[in-house]
């Protein structure tokens, strides 16, 4: 194995190698994107990527449940920052794993100001997931963060630089702020980011910060770290051009991702109206401009509905460098996906009885959200009443100003009142589900409450359907590399 500092170089200097990548594998959070599927992407030779979201409970949870085949703590004894990986073990290893109907500690919501204990778990975590990735192999690793969850961004970034990360990858919002955050970091300097906060029309308060000084954290010299690649994930050549615009020159490409993928889509840029009782919400309007897309002048891939030999050369006629895909990686043998669960959506679909439907109601973020339904299980409900309403994991939360001037934290999901005694009205709560818990029960890491485990939430996109094409006769499930081999044709 090449060292991580000589990968990284080799796989920067050669500058064909974004323009060669076909298939971008989705990051999709929380961890369906672990490590495990992103190294069996990369070993394939396309650019395998890590979900960054929400990283910090996971290795923090992993690590109550004992960390069994011992990754975890392998990594941390890698990690240049002895300090902080030391004391991310001390707090959260149990020995041989905690009782099963013991809940997770309660890391508490993100807020400001942040805590040091915080951040140094968010630095390590990413360490971590980005360093597992990459051991054994050379190969271009990513890794995924949405815009939106602005407060872990920092830490988030320095911890995967620290693992040697090829690539960084962002959307939900426009990422205008990170390219230079990279530079910054890269050379050793502190680095700021302005925090969207909903503003209060009575105050004029000056904006809210959070800065990061990687000499902070570091037991002596920093290492020296790798400027990655930066991946716009947008929606359009419109948010594309403006980002293009607000970072130039820090964007190495972008993903245009349609509304068809799973997760969270943009809105429509059409106002949602009614016409013969059926909800329109999206039409030709939400069809990015390939023209203008290509006048940037940047690699990019089309992301939503392209896995297939079929998708991929159609991508690729409309000038695009490869495709992204993510559903189908969703339910490899690689995925983190609890195993029962992926068992069963696979049997669902072999037989035609799952479907995936867009909620404009479910996200507190208030995005139109994707979500599995199938036959005989709740995953999530019509009604939010059989679903614990409750924010303690505080990822999508809004920042808002209070009328004293501080900051306050509110979530659609949360607890009626909380909400509405924070200023919220209550019609932003109805049907509003915690994505944080139910994504974490997907994966196997639900949180336990009174010795009931959260009830899973799960989103694919519109290929979810179409999956079957990748399981073999007298199979019942099928791995990365044959998907990629399948569209690689």
């Amino acid at each position: 194995m090449l060292g991580m500092s000589e990968s990284s170089d080799r796989f920067r200097d050669n500058v064909m190698d974004l323009n060669r990548i076909r298939i971008i594998q989705g990051g999709m959070g929380i961890h369906m994107s672990s490590w495990k599927l992103a190294k069996a992407v990369s070993l394939k030779g396309q650019l395998g990527v890590v979900s960054g979201t929400a990283i910090d409970a996971v290795v923090a949870r992993k690590l109550q449940l004992g960390d069994l085949d011992g990754n975890i703590r392998r990594a941390l004894e890698h990690c240049p920052l002895k300090g902080v990986a030391q004391r991310v073990k001390e707090r959260f290893y149990v020995e041989g794993g905690k009782d099963a109907g013991a809940p997770f500690k309660d890391l508490g919501s993100w807020s400001l100001p942040m805590t040091r204990a915080r951040i140094e778990l968010m630095i390590a975590a990413n360490f971590v997931e980005v360093y597992l990735a990459r051991e054994g192999h050379d190969g271009p690793i990513g890794i995924n963060y949405l815009e939106k969850i602005q407060l872990p961004a920092l830490p988030s970034l320095f911890g995967a630089m620290l693992a040697g990360v090829h690539v960084v990858l962002m959307g939900a919002g426009v990422p205008a702020a990170i390219p230079e955050i990279l530079d910054l970091l890269a050379a050793g300097k502190e680095a700021s980011m302005v925090i969207g906060v909903e503003a209060n029309a009575a105050l004029d308060v000056p904006a809210a910060i959070v800065r990061l000084d990687p000499s902070e954290y570091a037991d002596g010299v920093l290492p020296v770290l790798q400027r990655p690649r930066f991946i716009g994930i947008v929606s359009s050549d419109t948010i594309a051009r403006s980002l293009e615009k607000r970072a130039p020159g820090g964007v190495d490409g972008y993903v245009i991702e349609h509304h068809t993928a799973g997760g969270h889509n943009a809105p429509p840029r059409r106002d949602r109206t009614v016409q013969d009782d059926v909800a329109i919400a999206y039409g030709p309007k939400d069809n990015p401009d390939f023209e203008k897309i290509r006048r940037i002048g940047k690699p990019y891939w089309l992301g939503g509905g392209y896995a297939s030999p079929e998708g991929l050369a159609r991508a690729l006629s409309e000038g695009a460098t490869g495709i992204q895909v993510g559903t189908p990686f969703a339910y490899s043998n690689e995925s983190e996906m609890n195993p029962e669960l992926k068992s069963e959506v696979i049997r669902q679909v072999l037989a035609g009885t799952v479907r995936v439907e867009t909620s404009f109601d479910a996200s507190p973020t208030g995005y139109p959200f994707k979500l599995v339904q199938m036959e005989g299980h709740h995953l999530v409900t019509d009604s939010i009443e059989p679903r614990h309403r409750v924010c303690d994991m505080g990822y999508l939360r809004t920042a808002y100003r209070k009328d004293d001037g501080s900051i306050g934290w509110r979530c659609g999901a949360e607890p009626v009142a909380s909400y509405v005694a924070k200023g919220g009205k209550e019609e932003e709560t109805r049907n509003k589900v915690c994505l944080c818990n139910g994504l974490m029960s997907v994966v196997g890491l639900g949180q336990v409450r009174k010795g009931v485990v959260e009830l899973p939430v799960l989103t694919s996109g519109d290929e979810l359907v179409r999956v079957g094409r990748f399981v073999k006769q007298g199979q019942s499930g099928y791995s990365a590399s044959d998907v990629i081999d399948y569209i690689l044709g």
